[in-house]
């Protein structure tokens, strides 16, 4: 029995980020901005995706402004990467990466209890094993 597309990105959400106890909720979205996997009550919209896509790719001014909005939290950015990655933080105990690859956004959240650079290294990882196998 074969696994559908959706059954095998929720597997890299579940198994891959957050079984790693360094990542509280996760998503993974194509650069177009639609949902391939995310973790539960984790609601990324399209929106959010397309702005992220776009200041990494480009200007990050904008997020600059109005930080990283994922869901229904903002957070500041504390600093990027071009072309690569963005990273914010809300207050002391939570924050957000997000990493692009070659076809999808990877957004991964941490929360109390989790070092930044921690949830930091699962993600980058996780994205270096997609951009590998030309994802």
């Amino acid at each position: 029995m074969s696994i559908s597309k959706k059954e095998k990105w929720q597997r890299y959400v579940d198994d891959a980020l957050l079984k790693t106890e360094q990542v509280t909720m996760a998503a993974i979205h194509g650069l177009d901005g639609e949902a391939w996997a995310t973790s539960d009550g984790f609601n990324v919209t399209t929106e959010q995706v397309a702005k992220l896509v776009t200041c990494i790719t480009g200007d990050t001014t904008t997020l600059k402004k109005s930080g990283i909005k994922v869901g229904n939290r903002s957070y500041i950015l504390l600093r990027d990467d071009p072309g690569r990655s963005v990273y914010g933080r809300k207050g002391a105990d939570s924050g957000v990466c997000v990493v692009k690859t070659k076809r999808a956004l990877l957004i991964g959240v941490y929360g109390v209890g989790v070092q930044p650079g921690n949830c930091n290294a699962v993600m980058e990882k996780m994205a270096d094993y997609l951009i590998e196998h030309g994802l």
